[in-house]
This record gives structure tokens, sequence and C-alpha cells, in this order.
């Protein structure tokens, strides 16, 4: 008998997508593979997680999708497209894989099909629509203590019509056309970080599923851990929210609060009308343009949703108050944390950022008197107001979830208010010496005015450059922003894709805002810093900084 000719290997596109609503909180992924020719969805795939990292959920997206087009065809060749640039450089060998949780899903996934059949490519975000709704369905029914439906899934079907209501150009049609980015053949080793992420919550861990589609494959050809099923489900189940006027969004990260954390064209985000931190980091004239860096944003509890003209650098305004009546303080707290523990302006390939949330140490003894309290002087601890509010600012971090470690200067004041904190998340304190307040030489204990009548002149050279030094060898504002930006550049390589919480001092405080900014050194001077505020910038992996959050204090209220 003849031999019979082989059978041609079939080809596959991979999208996968990963979120995590908290960084690490509850997390799901979403999966789909696709036909290349024609575009359609032949699997789908989505689980919860429970509480796991950004990084994990896009790196188990990518193991579902992959073993779902082997469970196809294990001969299959396949390309993998998704919007995780950490993960396609991981995956195509140009990164290093450090952190243990990523090195065995990468392994893994590097084994499901065998080297050279697989490759990567990066997408925008917009592009990967499809997957994106998954994971957001996935988190969706996690929240509800539910398993991800296959047959309740509107991925697909909402996905589409985000398309067809795209600007041309702007759609995620790219997927079908081949969009022009990086492809490399799949590797073993890449670096570590995060990906932006959805806004949310979360409850019970399910089970993966997925879902074949329009009759292309049958139940016969999945694994375990998969089912065919047919049927579109009730619309609008974990599809993200549409309610923020997204002008200038290119369809991706409007997640179920409306935030505008994800790429919103000046719109202000309507969605954030709470008091304190999270309007005080959108609702700044500052956000009011598309694709700008950083910039100051917020004041103390202003709490309206924020409105601005779409791409323009219209400031942002809202009428104090609006949005808050309907949230309790928790609820606020926690909407609020979202915001600032969220990716901003930065591009969605950039990994989730270092955030920095900078603590100004409670009250002492000194603070009221407005004496000058720096490293060179008498090391006051807190006062009964500095603990009291130590014990306020501690509450409200505990509702808000987002702070991963604590770090602390070595001074009194600064470890006594970390440590109150740190108790209440169930943290330990780690001390840095970077983050020390300036010495202010023989000023220390002294009034202004009381330095004004001492040492005129050297008040007034000190006031009139960054590089005088205070009376009696003290440290110049200039050094202290060198010890700041040397301790920013060490503590963001330590502690990259988390949220820490620095406890700290007003110069030190002002120093990153000021470096963040680019600002120059007199800026220092305009800008005020109470007690127990709370301030936050995010670092990503560009070299680029987000100012989030300043002098917010709504939880002193």
């Amino acid at each position: 008998m003849a031999d019979q000719a082989p059978r041609p290997a079939r080809e596959f596109v991979v999208e996968a997508d990963g979120g995590s609503r908290g960084n690490p909180g509850p997390a799901g992924y979403g999966a789909v593979v696709l036909d290349p020719v024609t575009g359609e969805a032949l699997v789908e795939a989505a689980e919860y997680l429970g509480v796991v990292t950004n990084n994990v959920a896009e790196y188990r997206g990518l193991l579902a999708g992959l073993r779902a087009a082997a469970e196809l065809d294990p001969d299959a060749t396949v390309h993998v497209r998704m919007d995780s640039k950490l993960v396609v450089e991981q995956m195509s060998g140009r990164w290093k894989i450090k952190h243990p949780d990523m090195k065995p899903l990468a392994a893994e996934a590097g084994r499901v099909f065998p080297p050279g059949r697989v490759t990567y490519e990066w997408i925008p975000r917009a592009s990967n629509k499809h997957a994106d709704r998954l994971a957001n369905e996935a988190m969706d029914a996690g929240a509800r203590g539910e398993a991800w439906s296959p047959s309740h899934s509107t991925a697909e079907l909402d996905a589409a019509a985000a398309d067809r209501a795209a600007p041309a150009g702007r759609t995620a049609g790219s997927r079908r056309t081949g969009a022009a980015s990086a492809v490399a053949p799949a590797g073993t080793e890449g670096g570590d970080g995060g990906e932006p992420a959805p806004d949310g919550g979360g409850a019970a861990a399910g089970e993966p599923l997925a879902r074949a589609g329009r009759g292309r494959v049958d139940a016969a050809s999945l694994g375990a851990g998969t089912r065919a099923a047919t049927g579109t489900g009730t619309p609008g189940t974990g599809a993200p929210a549409t309610g923020t006027p997204a002008t200038g969004t290119s369809g991706a990260g409007a997640s179920a609060t409306g935030a505008s954390a994800t790429g919103t064209s000046g719109t202000g985000a309507s969605g954030t009308g709470t008091s304190g931190a999270g309007a005080s980091a959108t609702g700044a004239s500052a956000t009011g343009t598309s694709g700008t860096g950083a910039s100051a944003t917020g004041t103390s509890g202003a709490g309206a949703p924020a409105t601005g003209a779409p791409g323009t650098g219209a400031p942002a305004t809202g009428a104090p108050g609006l949005g808050v009546a309907a949230e309790t303080s928790g609820e606020a707290d926690v909407r609020a944390a979202k915001t600032v523990a969220s990716p901003g302006w930065g591009p969605p390939d950039m990994g989730a950022p270092a955030t920095f949330v900078l603590l100004r140490h409670g009250e002492t003894p000194l603070t009221p008197q407005k004496r000058f309290s720096g490293s060179g002087g008498s090391d006051p601890s807190l006062s009964s107001v500095g603990r009291e509010q130590a014990e306020r600012v501690a509450a409200s971090l505990a509702r808000r979830g987002t702070i991963e470690a604590v770090v602390a200067s070595p001074l009194a004041r600064t470890r006594e208010t970390a440590g109150i904190v740190a108790a209440r998340l169930g943290l330990e304190v780690a001390i840095e010496e970077g983050l020390r307040e300036t010495d202010f030489g023989a000023w220390e204990g002294l009034t202004f005015g009381e330095v004004r009548e001492r040492h005129p002149a050297d008040l007034d050279a000190w006031l009139a450059s960054p590089d005088a030094e205070p009376t009696g060898g003290g440290e110049s504002f200039a050094a202290t922003g060198t010890r700041i930006a040397a301790t920013r550049d060490r503590l963001v390589a330590a502690y990259a894709g988390r949220t820490v919480l620095l406890v700290s001092h007003v110069t030190p405080i002002k120093t990153f805002v000021r470096l963040a900014l680019g600002a120059p050194p007199e800026s220092l001077f305009r800008m005020e810093l109470s007690a127990a505020s709370l301030s936050a910038v995010a670092y990503y992996a560009d070299g680029g900084a987000s100012v989030r959050l300043f002098n917010e204090t709504s939880h002193l209220r």
C-alpha cells in the first residue's frame, strides 16, 4: 500500500493576557486561539487565579493559550501575540528571568511545543481586546465567587464591537493582519516586571475552562480542564465599564472603575470622585493632555469627578464633594489606592512601575512650633498627636491594601511612624539611611525667625542657592538631592513592580517629587507637606516617573 502523504502542520495565533487588581491582588487570565487566515476564534480559555501578581497572571495566560493550541494540534506552529513586552522579551530570550515565580512558568511554557515552533510578537493593548476581556471576565467571576463560564462569555462580541467603534487605524484588527512588531523564536530567559492591570476585587479561585468557537473544534478534541461550548451568554458580564467619556482612548484599559489611569486622553476620569487619594491623583490639571509625563497632581481631599478638554492641556475641574456621598470611607480608600497603585500615562509595555507611597512622619513636639528638625538635632519622637496620626494613616493604608513593603528613615520619628503602620499591615520595617532628613546644622531646633535673627547672611545664601549649607556645616539641598537620587535608584531596583511605603521627612519627600517632575531646586520652597501626609511617585522601566499624589491628608479628618 502506498505511503500516505504527511498531514501538513496547522498554524495558530495565540493571544493572551493577564491582570491583577492590586499587583498582587485578585487576578485572572484570558487566552484565545485564532485561525491565522480567517481570524476566527477556535478556543477561548480563562481562569480566576486568586491573589497573584500581574506577571504570574500573564504567564498563566500564555501557558493556557499554548496548551489550548496543543490540544487542537500538537504538531502545530504557533505565533503568540501579547501586549506584555515583558513576557514577549523574556520568552524570546532577550531578557533574563530573575523572579522565582516566573521561572517555572516560563520553563513550562517553553515545553508545550518544541523549540522553534513558537514565535512571539508584542502588540499594543488596543490590539489585544479579546484576551483582555476574557481576563476581566475571569476576575469578575472570581469577585462573585464563581468560576468563569464560557457559556456566559461575551468577550469575542465585546472585542468585535470595540473594533467597530474604534476610529480608523486604531482598532484591534491588526491581530488578523499581522501588526508590524518585533517577532522572535521562543527562547528560554528574559527580565522581570509587570503590566498595568484592571481595577476591581475578587474572591475564591475557580477552575480553568475553555470554549470552542463556532463549531470549529468539538468537545472530544479538548483535553482536561477545558470544555467545548457555544452560545453568547448574557451581554455585559465582565466587560469593562463604558461610562467614562473616553475621548482619545485606544480601547484598552478602561476597566470597571472608570479611572483615567490607563491611557484616557484628557477626560480627567469621571469615575474617581473620591475624597483624598483617588481624586488627588486624577483630578489635577496635569492630567488633561494625551500622553504627557509626570506632573504634580492633586490637592488634599479633592473629591470631585474631574473633567477636561480631550487632548488639550485644559485643567481638569470638578465641583467639590461630588461623587463622595454614595461611598463609605472604606470604599473611598480602596478606590483611591487603586488609582495610586495602577499605572498611569506610562505605555502599557513598560511593566508595572515601582510605586513609592511617601509618608511623612507624624507630628513631634517640634512640628507645631515650626522648628528646624533635621538629622543633626535632638531626634525627637512622636507626640501623642503624632502617634494618633500614625494610627489613622495605618488604618487608611490597611483599607487600601496595596502596600507590599515598608521602608523608613533611621530617625526616631520615622521609625515610630513606620512601626505603627507596619504592625497594622503585618509587615516588617526596613531601615534606609538615605531617607533621613537634611542636616540643618546650627539651625536645628530653631524657628525660621530665630535663624533670620541669628544668621541672616547664611539664611539668605541658603534661600538663594541649593549649594549653600546651613550655618555650622549642615547639608545643602544639592547634597540632599544627590543623596535622594541615589536612594531612589537603589530602591527602584530593589522593589521593581511593587508598591512600597517610604516613611521619611519633608525635604526628602519634596525632593522625590521635585526630581520626578524635573523641577528646579527652588520648587522645594513652593510645596507644602503636612505631617502624616501621603504622596506617591511611580517609576517605570524606561526611567520615566509619574507623580500620582501629593500631600494627601483625608485620612486625618
